[in-house]
């Protein structure tokens, strides 16, 4: 009976594993290293993964959709939380051009459309809701407030908010109320990985 019950809970288990989401480790990524696993959700998909490089411990959330049509680069320990589309080509100025003729043209480079590889530096966070359109360019250790929408190159340590997203801070700022409060961690935060002091 036992066996049975053990059985039973296994294939619901499996099952509601594909109609809920579930944090699971990214196929490919060290399972046995903790410090190199990938954290990724069942509810979350990569068109063309074969463009997409993902480092070390990085964190993908739910419902979000990564488009590898052209290259993206994700850094060693991102957080991309929930409901991010990290795109590398859009065609919404084209359908308006188009009009009619926009299905004809599928697959063909159509004036208007936007593509290009999207690069998102380590340590960086995405909040939930945010749109990272073609060509983007996020440097290492940057924060993406919700709700963003998000284009262009910004510099290490940017804090994002807006649509269209503008820096409007440096989260080395912010990090300095922490490690004031915490300066046990000053060693790992100064690590040559992360940022330098002063």
């Amino acid at each position: 009976m036992k066996l049975i019950n053990r059985i039973k809970n296994k294939i619901k288990y499996e099952f509601l594993r594909m109609i809920k989401p579930e944090i699971i480790s990214y196929p490919g990524s060290d399972a046995d290293d903790p410090l190199k696993k990938k954290r990724f959700s069942n509810f979350s998909h990569i068109s063309k993964p074969e463009n997409v490089s993902i480092g070390d411990s990085v964190f993908i959330g739910h419902y979000n959709y990564i488009d590898g049509f052209e290259k993206i680069e994700i850094g060693e320990r991102c957080q991309i939380t929930n409901f991010i589309s990290i795109l590398t080509h859009s065609s919404h100025n084209s359908i308006r051009l188009y009009g009619p003729k926009y299905v004809a043209n599928w697959g063909t480079k159509m004036k208007g459309l936007q593509y290009g590889e999207v690069k998102i530096g380590a340590y960086t966070f995405i909040g939930s809701h945010c749109i990272i359109l073609p060509g983007t360019v996020l440097g290492k250790g940057c924060l993406v407030s919700a709700y963003s929408l998000v284009k262009g190159q910004f510099p290490d340590y940017s804090v994002l908010r807006g649509i269209p997203a503008v820096v409007v801070g440096d989260t080395r700022k912010m990090d300095e109320k922490l490690l004031a409060e915490f300066p046990e961690l000053e060693e790992m935060y100064y690590h040559k990985n992360l940022t330098t002091k002063g």
